[in-house]
């Protein structure tokens, strides 16, 4: 891959719902809240899954109460079980493998999670020194993804993150250390419900903050690391995330934000946010 190529913006590490065979809507359970309004186990097909394995009320979702839906994304899993992992036959066309397609989808997904993290690492140039290691540990557990189900069933996903964090975490100081003056430490912190409007955050360590509901509006986030923080109902209006590190797409779509927010250039301002 060339020096200038994005790692992150691969098209494996994106949605492609039209060669998935429905995974999200079939192999996870969901309960009725206020995230979904009727209870499905897993492994049963969504009321809404179409014969294509489309989604019959894609653009409604949130009106129809599935905001759950609408703030999931599986990171190119779907695509990679479905046309890979099973060599592109469905669970319909061959039910006694859909017990399995079910199960492994799970496990892909976190995998495919943990790249795209590798890859947004890779795509840091401060982040140089570790570089190398960070490209074989893509080149692993693409690998991985890309074995049977057996084998993917077997992986021990905890311990790979064990051994991938630190190098995140290296990639993390290593590009926050370019930014002027003294970096808040929030890894960990329980913020929910904060009051933070306007907070300069700056090259923040947000790691796995619980920011469920905070204020963060007006807030400066450029080059913080937002990695496994929980921004569900987050106020991220007027906020800045440019450069913001390991930010998702679901985590932004978790949020609340409005036209005023200014998001990664990677990453896409989501539908439901105010005008």
């Amino acid at each position: 891959m060339s020096e200038r190529t994005s790692y992150a913006a691969q098209p494996g590490l994106q949605s492609d719902c039209g060669n998935c065979f429905g995974l999200c809507c079939v192999a996870l359970p969901f309960s009725r809240s206020s995230d979904f309004p009727v209870d499905k186990s897993a492994g049963t097909p969504c009321g809404s899954l179409q014969e294509d394995f489309r989604c019959g009320i894609h653009r409604r979702l949130r009106d129809q109460g599935y905001n759950g839906c609408t703030v999931f994304d599986c990171f190119g899993a779907g695509q990679k079980v479905s046309q890979v992992t099973f060599k592109g036959v469905s669970w319909r066309e061959e039910p006694d493998s859909a017990r399995a397609m079910y199960e492994v989808f799970p496990v892909v997904r976190q995998l495919h999670e943990l790249l795209k993290y590798v890859a947004q690492a890779l795509d840091l140039p401060a982040a140089g020194p570790v570089h190398g290691e960070l490209r074989r540990a893509y080149e692993r557990l693409d690998a991985l993804t890309r074995d049977t189900a057996e084998v993917l069933l077997a992986v021990d996903v905890d311990a790979l993150r064990g051994e991938v964090n630190p190098l995140l975490l290296r990639a993390s100081e290593l590009a926050r250390a370019a930014v002027p003056g003294r970096k808040k430490n929030h890894r960990g912190a329980h913020l929910m419900g904060s009051r933070l409007r306007g907070a300069k955050l700056r090259g923040a360590s947000l790691r796995g903050a619980l920011l469920i509901a905070a204020d963060l509006s007006g807030s400066d986030l450029r080059d913080a690391d937002l990695i496994g923080a929980d921004m569900r109902d987050t106020n991220l209006c007027g906020a800045d995330l440019r450069g913001a590190l390991f930010l998702t797409q679901p985590q932004l779509n978790a949020a609340r934000g409005d036209a005023r927010t200014k998001v990664p250039q990677s990453l896409q301002r989501p539908p439901h946010w105010a005008d």
